[in-house]
C-alpha cells in the first residue's frame, strides 16, 4: 500500500466514524422526542462541538493529501467527494441539533396519536433508515443501494406535504395543541431536509463509484 494509499483509507475509516456519530445524534434526538427527554435533547446540543471538531478535522486531512500527494483522476474525485459528503454530515448533525431544541422548547410531552397521524414517526424511521444505507452505500461502493436513495427521499417529501394539510386543518378546526402541533410541523420540516441530505450523500458515492468502476473496464467490457 502506498503512502497515498493509506491516507486514502484513513480518511476514509474517519468519514464512517463521522457517518456513525451523525447517526447516533439523530436516534437520540428521536428518543428525546419520543420519551420528552429534555436531559437527553441537551446531551444532542451539547455533543454538536465534537461534530463540528470532527468535520474540520476530515477537511483538513482532506487538504494535507491534496498538498502532499496532488492526487489526479480517480483519487482526486474520492477527495471531491468526501468534502462535500463531509458537509452534508455536518448540515444533517445540525439538523439533529434543531430537532433536539425543539424538544427543549416544548411544554410537555408530544402526543403519541398527532405523531402517528402526522406521519412523523414514519418519516423519522425513514430518515433514519436512508442515514444509515448511505453509509453502507459508501463503505460498499455500493450504487444500486445509493440510487433507491432518490425514490425513497420523494416518500419523505409527501409525509412532508401531507402533514403540512393535516396540520393546517388541525390548526383551522382550532386545535387546544397549537404550540405543539407547529412544532411537529417543524420537527417534520427537519426531516425532509435529512432526506434531501441523504440524496446528496447519495450523489456524492455514485459520483465517485461510477468513475472508478469506468477506469477498471476497457472499453470493449463497456
Amino acid at each position: 500500500m502506498t503512502a497515498l494509499e493509506h491516507a486514502l483509507k484513513e480518511l476514509k475509516d474517519d468519514v464512517i466514524l463521522m457517518w456513525i456519530m451523525v447517526e447516533a445524534q439523530l436516534e437520540a434526538a428521536y428518543k428525546a422526542m419520543l420519551e420528552y427527554d429534555q436531559n437527553l435533547a441537551r446531551e444532542v446540543m451539547q455533543k454538536e462541538k465534537r461534530i463540528n471538531a470532527y468535520e474540520l478535522k476530515i477537511d483538513e486531512q482532506c487538504e494535507d493529501i491534496l498538498a502532499r500527494y496532488q492526487p489526479v483522476a480517480i483519487d482526486l474525485r474520492f477527495l471531491l467527494a468526501v468534502l462535500k459528503i463531509n458537509a452534508n454530515l455536518e448540515r444533517t448533525a445540525d439538523i439533529a441539533d434543531g430537532i433536539a431544541r425543539y424538544v427543549m422548547d416544548a411544554p410537555a410531552a408530544f402526543d403519541h396519536g398527532l405523531l402517528q397521524s402526522t406521519h412523523l414517526l414514519d418519516m423519522y424511521t425513514e430518515s433514519l433508515t436512508m442515514l444509515s444505507d448511505t453509509r453502507r452505500a459508501f463503505e460498499r461502493e455500493d450504487t444500486a443501494l445509493a440510487r433507491s436513495i432518490f425514490q425513497r427521499d420523494e416518500i419523505i417529501d409527501k409525509y412532508n406535504i401531507e402533514a403540512m394539510d393535516i396540520v393546517t386543518a388541525h390548526l383551522q378546526q382550532g386545535s387546544p395543541f397549537i404550540r405543539q402541533e407547529l412544532l411537529v410541523l417543524s420537527i417534520i420540516r427537519k426531516l425532509e431536509r435529512v432526506g434531501d441530505q441523504a440524496k446528496n450523500l447519495a450523489e456524492e458515492i455514485i459520483f465517485y463509484v461510477e468513475a472508478k468502476v469506468l477506469k477498471h473496464h476497457s472499453p470493449k467490457e463497456l
